[in-house]
């Protein structure tokens, strides 16, 4: 495995690749990798020549007063799992943007509400980070996970708009043993924060639940799913439907439960299928 810091090494790199006809695979973190990263090099290994994974902590999607400057990282534990999942590449720049960079990509309707609803420029980073790194990285697939299940969204419909030749492959949401969404955030928890933490997986499930008994009345299953949920507070739990994110009030078509909840400090998300009443979960 190379490590390489320089963007226009990366890109001179893989643009090399392309022209021997390669594969490039692509999976982009913020690093403190965790069983949920090392899933989806996993999936994108089998499915490219070369692997490219990259760690950036990206400023622009992170608000005033968020974790930035805490944001856990483990740059050497990083590397040593990145080498052991087939990584040829791992891309780590001290710099991402060049001096005097202006662009911004901007999404409208998929990046409100949710996690847009109260950190109204954290898609705006999404975005302008992901399209850059595509950039450099030149993937023909890519790699994002479903329990960031918007801006897997968001990407999605990205590269179709911007008509990027990329595959976007959405990687299963990965849980622990009691249940909770891996996350790198989940350092920050005590142990009863931990046990609280529980419930947000618990109340998506109460809700999926429901609507398989027959319930599709989108304010009740919202009702059922925070009257569930512990937590200091509840940024959000809604259900959205599964290919858009557009709102319902019955459930009549795939969805996903959404919750966002906060635990002190740290912000946690999770989200989950919901089949339709009658349908296999």
């Amino acid at each position: 495995m190379k490590t390489i810091v320089d963007p226009a090494e990366l890109q001179a790199t893989t643009l090399a690749w392309r022209a021997q006809g390669l594969t490039v695979g692509f999976v982009p973190t913020m690093g403190f990798l965790h069983r949920g990263h090392t899933s989806l090099m996993g999936l994108a290994r089998p499915r490219c020549d070369r692997l490219v994974v990259s760690i950036f902590v990206n400023p622009l999607q992170f608000g005033p007063g968020e974790d930035l400057e805490r944001y856990p990282r483990d740059p050497v534990g990083d590397s040593a799992q990145c080498a052991a999942h087939g990584t040829d590449v791992l891309f780590m720049p001290e710099r991402l943007y060049p001096p005097g960079h202006l662009t911004r990509v901007r999404m409208t309707g998929l990046t409100e509400g949710l996690c847009g609803g109260d950190r109204p420029t954290h898609f705006d980073g999404v975005t302008t980070v992901v399209a850059r790194l595509f950039g450099l990285a030149q993937p023909h697939l890519a790699v994002f996970g479903e329990k960031d299940y918007q801006q897997l969204t968001v990407i999605r419909r990205m590269t179709l708009d911007l008509a990027m030749p990329i595959e976007i492959v959405g990687g299963p949401l990965i849980r622990d043993d009691d249940g909770v969404a891996l996350s790198s955030r989940n350092k920050y928890l005590s142990p009863e924060q931990r046990r609280r933490a529980r419930t947000l997986s618990g109340s998506l499930r109460a809700v999926a639940d429901a609507v398989a008994a027959g319930e599709t009345d989108v304010g009740r299953l919202v009702a059922l799913g925070r009257r569930t949920l512990d937590a200091d507070a509840i940024d959000y739990l809604e259900l959205r439907a599964a290919d858009d994110l557009s709102v319902l009030t019955t459930v009549d078509r795939p969805a996903r439960v959404l919750g966002a909840a906060r635990y002190g400090q740290t912000r946690l998300i999770d989200n989950l299928a919901v089949a339709l009443p009658g349908a296999p979960a």
